[in-house]
């Protein structure tokens, strides 16, 4: 199968420059290498939030779920739990994930639920037009923030650490083969990953330049080491001129939430049993 034949029909309305598009063709070739391996594409469901990014699940020709914004998290945790066989990949803005969704963000990584996040994270809110993120610099000048936001931005990779996130990397929209490998990575691996994927706005906040001249590739990292992961992750904290770490920063195995469910429970019905159940009480 070629990367091509998961795209469809659907005219791309992404601005030139796009850090999306690094993004979407990263991810095609993954999708393709696992359709030719264990994970045919009927068994993959992609899930959006609100946003420039959303519209990828319009672009992948898998199966796929449009969320609110702030809600793909449990919609994605929803899928997995329901059938644990699917392979299931959450696709978030940095204010779709790290604003109001950060909460859902923080337990589906609590709970290591065998899902893949892959933030597109552009510092600004860019389908709006223009207004500061939670990972928006202090002073950033916007449409919401004309005389420069006060706030410090938080540095998500830093909670998700201390959330007990099983893996977590870093990539650029401009270095295409290192991030198809993070994300391969982050989906093959067992239980939940995060790849936070500084993807530059080329309309509304073009930080290629600033990347280019920051940005390093992790050598000589232990990621089973955590001290050594807080450690380059807060080399950089969103707000600093520091260099900025890419690649896998952690990574440790966990059991998953979802193999903590009983195989047999008392009443004797079985899982898939269960989940009718409790639908069917729920309708």
């Amino acid at each position: 199968m070629s990367s091509s034949a998961l795209g469809t029909y659907a005219p791309n309305t992404w601005c030139p420059g796009c850090g999306n598009f690094a993004i979407l063709n990263g991810m095609k070739t993954v999708l393709k290498d696992l359709a030719e391996g264990v994970c045919p594409p009927e068994n993959v469901v992609i899930v959006s939030g609100i946003g420039c990014h959303g519209k990828i699940v319009d672009y992948l020709d898998v199966n796929s779920f449009y969320a609110i914004h702030g809600r793909a998290i449990p919609v994605a945790e929803g899928i997995k739990i329901a059938r644990p066989e699917l392979k299931v990949i959450c696709f978030c803005g940095d204010g779709d994930a790290y604003g109001e969704g950060i909460e859902h963000l923080i337990f589906a990584a609590k709970r290591n639920v065998d899902i893949t996040v892959v933030v597109h994270n552009n510092r600004v809110y860019s389908l709006t037009a223009f207004q500061y993120s939670p990972t928006s610099p202090a002073g950033f000048k916007g449409r919401s923030t004309p005389l420069g936001s006060v706030e410090a931005p938080i540095n998500p990779l830093e909670l998700l650490l201390a959330g007990r996130a099983s893996f977590l990397a870093r990539g650029t929209s401009r270095g295409m083969t290192q991030l198809t490998h993070l994300f391969r990575e982050a989906v093959v691996h067992r239980g939940f990953a995060l790849v936070d994927v500084l993807q530059v706005c080329a309309t509304y906040n073009n930080l290629y330049d600033y990347y280019a001249r920051k940005v390093y590739d992790l050598q000589d990292h232990d990621p089973c080491d955590r001290t050594a992961a807080l450690a380059r992750i807060r080399e950089w904290d969103y707000n600093s001129d520091a260099r900025i770490a890419l690649g896998i920063l952690y990574r440790a195995e966990a059991a998953t939430f979802e193999e903590t469910f009983p195989a047999s429970p008392p009443d004797g019905r079985d899982r898939d049993g269960r989940i009718r159940a409790f639908l069917d009480r729920s309708a």
